[in-house]
């Protein structure tokens, strides 16, 4: 079996980042750059760094600041969307790269689509698993979300200072196997939703997870307890006290996005349901979109065959074609 890369840490402005190099430059392919999500690491991408890499790609996927092996600074500050896209620039002067194709996954996905939009000459193309690229709302984010969920959905709780930190700590098995859990088919989403979204309450108050219904194998689950109990939570909790932010930073920009984008949505995502993506086509005029059946959020170990063979196909396609 094929093993994931040890990390090289790369100077980014005033920190460093964990970045997990496969393949060599190609004179005729580009160089892609993996961009993981939340509650993820650089180790999520596994399947695709070596399939990717066996195609002939040259490959970086990274530990975000603030997760893994990478800084981790407390301060939120660093974790809005103009400091995480400009991460991914450092990453590709580190390695003389003009541009690559960019692939995120969850707030990996929301993040490339802000290098389309903030840095568009260092993309040459981007990829956007499960997450679209959308208009700006008309308000703040934040309210929406309570107003259509309520107080308790993780998005409001994470805006308190340290209290996801505190009641994450010490928890993370409990918190791994409730996660990545199999998806519950959509009959039952009305029934979930909005407590599903309560993952302060689910992980302090609700019974042990059933850990017949985790989506990853037991054994690939220590790689993220282990990597959260070395970096702690702040760091990704630290996206979602930006997500007003952003919207500000974001908000009278020009959303289009030239290079040519590919969009995979994941029938089963409870979390970034496929309907959401109906309005990018306004947004990019050059853009594939494709849902994997009977798949939930967490597409790169559920679906990783099929995941795949859709990248490596739009890639030949808009890249190397015959």
């Amino acid at each position: 079996m094929d093993e994931f890369p040890e990390p090289t840490l790369v100077q980014a402005g005033p920190f460093q980042l964990a970045v997990y190099e496969k393949g060599q430059p190609s004179g005729t392919k580009p160089s892609i750059v993996l961009v993981h999500g939340w509650p993820e690491i650089a180790y999520s991408w596994k399947a695709q760094i070596n399939a990717f890499a066996a195609a002939g790609y040259h490959i970086l996927a990274l530990d975000l600041k603030g997760f893994g092996h990478s800084d981790c600074p407390q301060d939120k500050r660093h974790y809005d969307i103009l400091h995480l896209s400009q991460d991914l620039v450092w990453i590709l002067d580190a390695y003389s790269i003009e541009k690559a194709v960019f692939c995120g996954h969850d707030w990996g996905g929301a993040i490339i689509w802000s290098m389309g939009v903030l840095h568009p000459d260092r993309v040459a193309g981007l990829i956007g698993v499960c997450t679209p690229h959308l208009p700006t709302p008309p308000i703040a984010p934040l309210r929406i979300i309570e107003k259509r969920f309520g107080p308790s959905h993780y998005f409001i709780e994470f805006q308190k200072q340290g209290l996801a930190e505190k009641v994450f700590a010490a928890r993370e098995e409990k918190f791994f196997s409730l996660m990545f859990r199999k998806p519950p088919p959509r009959h039952l989403w009305p029934d979930l939703i909005p407590q599903i979204y309560d993952l302060l309450g689910r992980l302090k108050n609700g019974p042990d997870p059933d850990l017949s219904h985790l989506m990853i194998p037991k054994h690939e689950l220590q790689h993220f307890v282990r990597a959260y109990q070395r970096s702690g939570f702040h760091g990704g909790v630290n996206l979602y006290r930006n997500l007003d932010r952003n919207w500000e930073i974001m908000r009278e920009r020009d959303l289009q996005i030239k290079a040519p984008c590919l969009w995979v949505g994941a029938e089963l995502d409870i979390f970034l349901p496929p309907e959401a993506s109906e309005k990018m086509d306004d947004l990019i005029p050059d853009l594939t979109r494709t849902i994997i059946d009977d798949c939930g959020h967490w597409v790169m170990w559920e679906k990783p065959a099929e995941l795949n063979k859709i990248v490596l196909t739009w890639l030949r396609q808009k890249f190397n074609p015959q």
